[in-house]
């Protein structure tokens, strides 16, 4: 194998990639959350399903520039994706983003390309003008929780109950503000 492989970039989604974001999503789900969601709820999750929203998701972002979907790409092949738009939260100002999915193939977790993702998403927050970020993980993920803490953001005391298909998912929220070093190119 021997050579060096090249950097992942960082692009906006268009509708040809919403199948292969569905897919790393439904395959990020089984594999992040084997153990802490109801094996019942994995199996339920289609991908085709999960196509249709995203599609979705890349029209409106396509339309609204503050809720936008990126991908991390290398060699024409999607490796992981980011979803961000201003805060859904009822106690949220309109100065607050949020960081409504991260997701990246599980075989490249811990590459790095989360990381990429993430900063990128921060700073493009903090360029459409968002002085504080918020996101919601499950209660139960500590490795996501762990991921969350290590790029500086922290937990704010705000718990929801998310309901998922029939079953009732515990979340928290993490929060950071974001400054102007977040706007700057992450690459």
């Amino acid at each position: 194998m021997g050579g060096r492989t090249s950097a992942p970039r960082i692009r906006p989604a268009t509708a040809d990639d919403a199948r292969r974001i569905a897919e790393i999503h439904v395959r990020a789900w089984h594999a992040a959350y084997r153990g802490l969601v109801p094996d019942a709820l994995l199996s339920s999750l289609s991908i085709d399903e999960r196509e249709a929203r995203w599609r979705e998701s890349v029209t409106r972002a396509e339309t609204d520039p503050r809720d936008q979907v990126w991908i991390a790409e290398r060699a024409d092949t999607v490796l992981g994706f980011v979803l961000i738009g201003p805060s859904r939260d009822d106690d949220a100002s309109a100065t607050t983003g949020e960081v409504y999915a991260i997701y990246v193939e599980p075989a490249l977790v811990g590459t790095g390309i989360g990381r990429l993702l993430f900063s990128h998403a921060v700073a493009t927050l903090a360029s459409h003008g968002f002085t504080r970020a918020s996101l919601w993980v499950l209660e139960a993920n500590a490795e996501s929780r762990r991921f969350y803490a290590a790029a500086g953001w922290r937990p704010d005391g705000r718990r929801k109950v998310e309901r998922q298909r029939q079953f009732e998912l515990i979340e928290v929220r993490y929060a950071c503000t974001l400054s102007s070093e977040s706007s700057s190119d992450p690459r």
